[in-house]
C-alpha cells in the first residue's frame, strides 16, 4: 500500500510531528490540519513514497531542505468511534433561524454559534449503536430533548400551557434525569413532535479527533399561524437555568435570516464552523426578508430538499487532487448525505492561508462498510482560514470547479493564488 508522509516541525520547539496517510486514508481531517497549523505555525514539510501524487505535494516541499525527512509510519490507527448525536435548525414563523452562542469554556465549538442539539441520551432518547448512522426515532428524541434542555422550546404535537416556572423546573428536572423527557412531556398533556423534524444531512467528525460524533441535522418550521404572538428577540437562554454543567453551554439564543448569520460569520462578529455555515449557505436563498410570504418560502425549501439529484453532477473532467474520492454524490437526497470534511488543500497548497475541505466523503466508517453507497456533497468546498486562538473565519462555500481552475490558473504562474 503506498503512502504519503505528512511531517511538521514546530519553529519554537523543535517538536516534530508525524502522519502517515495511506490509500484508503489519503486526506488528512480538518482536526490534523487545525493541530498542525497549533504546532508549527504553518512550517510543514512533505515527503511521498510513490511518485503518483502529482506536483500538489511535490510543490510542497518548501521548507529548508536539512528540515525535509521521512518518517517512520506507525503500523496501525484507531480512531474513536463517533458518538452519536443530533441538532435542530428550528425555523421561527417568519423564517429566521434560532442559534445559540456557546460560552469560552465549552469542551467543543467555543465561543462559536450553534443550533440546538447534543448527545444520544439513553436515559431519556433509547438505544441506537454508535455505527448507527441513519436517522431513527432515537436522534429525533435526542434532537427534541435537546432543543428543550437548552432553550425551553418545546416542540410538540400539541400545545402545551404551562409558566415559565414550571417549564424552567422541567429543563432542570430532564436535564439531572430526574425524569425523563418522554414522562415530562406527557404528565403535561404533549407528545414530542418527531414526524415533524426533517433530515438535513448527517455531520460525521473526521479522525484523528479524540471527541468524534455522528450528528443528524434536522429541520424543524414552527407554525407561521404563531407569527403574531412568537418573540425573535435576543434572549438570555438560561435564566433561570439548570444547575449544574447545563449553564456553562450557552450564554443567549437569537433568531436571524440565514443570509444575516452568513454575513455577521464572515465579518467576523460570529463564529461559525463549517457545518453551520454550509447548512445556512444552503437555505438562504430560501429564508429571507425579500419575500413575506413564509408558506412559500417554506415549500421552496421542502422542494429543494426533496429534489434528486441535488446538483449537475458536472465534475467527471476533474483528475489528480481535485477528482472526488465518492463519485455520484448528486444522486443522494439531502436526507441522506453524509459529510466528514477532509482537507483538499492545506494552507499554501492553493491559498496562502485558507484550507479546502472537501464534502463528499462520508467518513472512514462508512467507506468501509461493503456496498456503502452513501456520501456529501462532491460539487461544493469549503474554503476556511484557521487562526490559532480566534478558530474558523472567513469561510466561503465554492464550487468545485471553481477550486479547478484556481489550481489550473495556479500551475500556470506557479504561484499562490
Amino acid at each position: 500500500m503506498s503512502s504519503l508522509h505528512f511531517v511538521v516541525l514546530s519553529k519554537s520547539s523543535g517538536f516534530a510531528h508525524s502522519f502517515r496517510l495511506s490509500d484508503a486514508t489519503r486526506s488528512l481531517s480538518l482536526t490534523t490540519v487545525h493541530s498542525v497549523l497549533n504546532a508549527s505555525k504553518r512550517s510543514f514539510v512533505t515527503t511521498s513514497r510513490n511518485q503518483d501524487q502529482g506536483p500538489l505535494f511535490e510543490k510542497a516541499k518548501i521548507m529548508d531542505p536539512k528540515l525535509y525527512t521521512k518518517s517512520a509510519a506507525p503500523s496501525s490507527t484507531k480512531w474513536p468511534a463517533p458518538s452519536p448525536s443530533a441538532s435542530i435548525l428550528v425555523i421561527s414563523p417568519t423564517n429566521k433561524v434560532l442559534l445559540l452562542k456557546r460560552v469560552k469554556t465549552a469542551s467543543s465549538f467555543a465561543s462559536a454559534h450553534v443550533f440546538p442539539g447534543g448527545n444520544v441520551d439513553e436515559f431519556h432518547d433509547g438505544v441506537t449503536a454508535k455505527d448507527e448512522h441513519l436517522d431513527n426515532i432515537v436522534y429525533r428524541n435526542a434532537a427534541i430533548r435537546e432543543t428543550f434542555e437548552e432553550t425551553g422550546i418545546l416542540l410538540s404535537k400539541s400545545h402545551v400551557e404551562v409558566s415559565d416556572e414550571v417549564r424552567d423546573k422541567g429543563r432542570k428536572d430532564v436535564y439531572n434525569r430526574q425524569i425523563t423527557f418522554g414522562g415530562w412531556i406527557k404528565n403535561h398533556g404533549g407528545v414530542a413532535d418527531t414526524d415533524s423534524l426533517i433530515p438535513f444531512t448527517r455531520w460525521i467528525t473526521p479522525p484523528p479527533a479524540k471527541k468524534r460524533f455522528t450528528t443528524q441535522m434536522y429541520l424543524y418550521f414552527l407554525p407561521v399561524s404563531s407569527a403574531n404572538s412568537f418573540s425573535e428577540k435576543p434572549s438570555k437562554i438560561h435564566t433561570p437555568t439548570p444547575e449544574g454543567e447545563q449553564e456553562k453551554e450557552h450564554t443567549s439564543a437569537e433568531w436571524e435570516y440565514p443570509l444575516t448569520w452568513l454575513s455577521k460569520a464572515q465579518s467576523g462578529e460570529i463564529m461559525l464552523y463549517p457545518p453551520q455555515f454550509y447548512l445556512l449557505n444552503l437555505l438562504s436563498p430560501f429564508l429571507n426578508n425579500s419575500n413575506m410570504d413564509y408558506a412559500t418560502q417554506r415549500k421552496g425549501v421542502r422542494q429543494f430538499l426533496e429534489e434528486v439529484p441535488t446538483s449537475s453532477g458536472e465534475y467527471d473532467s476533474f483528475d489528480g487532487k481535485l477528482k472526488p474520492k465518492v463519485l455520484n454524490t448528486h444522486l443522494i437526497g439531502w436526507k441522506d448525505k453524509v459529510i466528514s470534511p477532509s482537507v483538499m488543500f492545506a494552507p499554501g497548497q492553493l491559498y496562502r492561508d485558507e484550507t479546502v475541505l472537501s464534502l463528499e466523503s462520508p467518513g472512514p466508517e462508512l467507506r468501509a462498510q461493503k456496498g456503502n453507497m452513501r456520501g456529501g456533497d462532491a460539487e461544493r468546498v469549503v474554503v476556511v482560514e484557521f487562526e490559532r486562538k480566534s478558530g474558523p473565519r472567513g469561510i466561503k462555500i465554492v464550487d468545485r470547479g471553481e477550486v479547478g481552475r484556481l489550481w489550473e490558473e495556479k500551475e500556470r504562474k506557479g504561484a499562490r493564488i
